[in-house]
């Protein structure tokens, strides 16, 4: 698989049975619905996909049925989120066997190292195999800033090669740009900040509510990089009240009772994360019934696919 890594690449929630079991079924439906419907690349056991629920064997098994159904027909990301740096290393060996493509490196959990300290982890965790790896950074969930200063001393790593950006702070994109020029494929995090993302800059989007609406979110992609933002924006103002669903401490169980009431998933996760009730689970299924019931026409952006 290319190391130039562009486009939308999904963060895949991971299915589970009512026992709470790996649904491999649901998953192996759901992942070809994501790649049937137009994304470019997957990246499975993220913080979406519910990375510290599952044990290190379950995380395998899931990266495995999504590389069986990509068959390579699009790069397979796993989610490297560890509380120590030993613990990424042993994912990112074994990942390696299994097939992945390539990694999301996240800083270690829980402890909120320093620069010296992140600095060295992600450097340890990026020679433990040949395939690229996009750092996510994600400051405001995990406490820990890769600011540009910090990617222009790791360009020296040849397989880190992008980066998902989630600080919240779009400006940061033209920093990483004045910092190390094209050095890494830059990547959006934050749903709702996607359009913004794209128009400074960014080449691709790791995308929440895309699991529940792919091709809404590829059009938008395409359309921007066609030089059609009129019509990008058009789509995007559809699609705000549901990416803002992606921005909350709960976005895991919005994400999936979204894909529920679309019929691409089911909204088991896994405890402590219990499924919405009451006010947040009304609020969350009007948002989402509004959306599809306003649903914009995408044969505009068929000529922009292609």
């Amino acid at each position: 698989m290319t190391d130039r890594w562009t486009g939308v690449f999904p963060a895949v929630t991971t299915k589970f049975k009512d026992d709470f079991s790996l649904d491999h079924h649901e998953m192996e439906r759901h992942f070809n619905f994501q790649i049937d419907s137009g994304v470019h690349g997957m990246v499975v056991t993220g913080t979406l996909g519910e990375n510290g629920s599952l044990t290190a064997d379950e995380k395998q098994e899931v990266l495995k049925i999504a590389v069986s159904v990509s068959d390579g027909r699009v790069p397979v990301l796993a989610g490297v989120a560890e509380n120590t740096t030993a613990a990424a290393c042993g994912v990112v060996e074994t990942a390696s066997k299994n097939g992945a493509d390539g990694f999301m490196l996240l800083p270690a959990m829980l402890y909120a190292a320093d620069r010296r300290e992140t600095l060295t982890h992600f450097r340890t965790v990026a020679r433990m195999s040949d395939r690229p790896i996009m750092i996510y950074n994600n400051p405001v969930a995990y406490k820990v800033d890769v600011t540009p200063e910090m990617f222009a001393e790791l360009a020296d790593e040849p397989t880190i090669v992008a980066l998902k950006e989630s600080s919240e702070n779009v400006r940061r994109i033209t920093d990483i740009y004045n910092e190390v020029g094209d050095r890494y494929q830059i990547f959006t995090g934050v749903d709702n900040l996607a359009l913004e993302s794209l128009l400074l800059g960014a080449v691709g989007w790791v995308a929440g509510l895309v699991t529940a609406f792919p091709k809404e979110t590829v059009a938008i992609y395409d359309l921007v990089q066609a030089g059609r933002v009129e019509e990008a924006l058009a789509i995007y103002r559809w699609f705000m009240p549901l990416l803002h669903l992606d921005v909350s401490t709960k976005l895991v169980q919005n994400i999936k009772l979204t894909e529920s009431i679309e019929g691409v998933g089911t909204e088991t996760v896994r405890p402590p994360r219990l499924p919405l009730e009451g006010e947040e689970r009304s609020r969350v299924i009007s948002i989402v019934e509004k959306a599809i019931a306003t649903r914009p026409d995408l044969t505009i952006a068929e000529t922009a696919a292609g």
